[in-house]
């Protein structure tokens, strides 16, 4: 059953693993803000998938805050939308187990970001790390949601949640048909990619992803860095000594350029041709110079405002409490359903 015949509801989520950067932002929290207008948006710290791997758990009380700030000091309004951590909402893991017993090994054998975080030592990863796409199909069909704003490498683990959501559907459609809720209980989950710049590459190395594990800062732009920081940065990044190109089909074969054009594409809220018709012909170092500039405005305030947030932590506990009650309210019916569905007392 598509969409179409369920409530349109936006659900996503950010790890908080922390030095959020760049990617970040544009492959997820800016799009947050532009949903907020469109849909009813739950956004979520993802504090279970978090512990997919080890984690300090006073590090980890940080940056589940850290990131609830970067969502409010991006723009997204705690009133309009719903911001909590997945921990807050027992219907997450709950939801999970029954969704796990419906995915199929085979499912998941095939996810590669298990198999990219893993390498050659599956046996030594933790269970969690496993079965992190059944957990975040649960994230998902717990609201249901029917639109996810996902970047390039998620949309596999979406692919899952639908199918999923449509092998429950089949497997017990005379139980969804006899406890009154027609064809089909989950939607189909649709995927939002948005913008120039879905995935935000490093500065240094135009061919791997921004990542806050890259042992060099230079190659990310943190969110909380400053006007300083960002300038240097930006300037020192990557580039080859070719011209910017003056059409799309210039960027073929040259990452650094392409990243960096994504960028103040993504940041400027332009497309990416835009951009090379004002930039096209000319150097990098005017380039730059015009990149800095939207850089940090953008960015500088989104920083002053994370910063000044984290040093009040009983007020993002008690925006992530009340929006939690507010998931729950959501969740906890459905869950309720499910149950039924499946054949549990309650």
């Amino acid at each position: 059953m598509t969409t179409t015949n369920f409530q349109p509801r936006v659900f996503s989520g950010v790890q908080p693993t922390g030095n959020l950067h760049l990617g970040n932002y544009l492959g997820a929290i800016q799009k947050f803000v532009a949903l907020q207008n469109d849909y009813e948006c739950i956004y979520c710290v993802v504090d279970l998938h978090a512990i997919t791997v080890a984690q300090d758990p006073l590090e980890l009380k940080r940056t589940i805050r850290e990131v609830a700030a970067a969502f409010i000091a991006a723009g997204v309004d705690p009133a309009k939308n719903i911001i909590f951590n997945q921990s807050q909402v027992s219907a997450h893991a709950e939801l999970a187990w029954v969704l796990g017993c419906t995915a199929r090994i085979g499912w998941l054998n095939r996810m590669t970001q298990f198999k990219e975080k893993a390498g050659k030592h599956t046996e030594q990863v933790s269970v969690g790390l496993y079965t992190y796409p059944v957990l975040m199909a649960a994230d998902i069909l717990a609201y249901k949601a029917t639109h996810v704003p996902v970047g390039e490498d998620q949309k596999q683990h979406l692919e899952l949640a639908r199918d999923i959501a449509q092998k429950f559907n089949n497997d017990f459609a005379a139980s969804i048909a006899a406890n009154g809720h027609g064809e089909a209980f989950f939607p189909q989950p649709e995927p939002l990619i948005q913008g120039a710049a879905t995935r935000v590459m490093s500065l240094r190395d135009g061919s791997k992803k921004m990542s806050k594990s890259d042992p060099s800062d230079a190659s990310r732009i943190n969110l909380t860095d400053d006007a300083d920081t960002i300038a240097a940065k930006v300037r020192k990044a990557k580039t080859d000594p070719e011209p910017l190109p003056l059409e799309i089909a210039g960027l073929e074969g040259r990452p650094e350029a392409d990243n960096l054009v994504g960028i103040y594409a993504a940041l400027a809220g332009v497309p990416k041709e835009r951009v090379l018709a004002e930039f096209g012909g000319g150097q990098f170092s005017g380039f730059k110079n015009a990149l800095v500039d939207v850089a940090v405005d953008k960015l500088g305030p989104i920083g002053g405002e994370m910063k000044r947030l984290v040093t009040e932590p009983d007020a993002i506990d008690a925006i992530l409490k009340s929006g939690a009650e507010r998931a729950d309210a959501i969740a906890r019916p459905i869950l309720g359903a499910v149950k039924d569905i499946v054949g549990f007392v309650r």
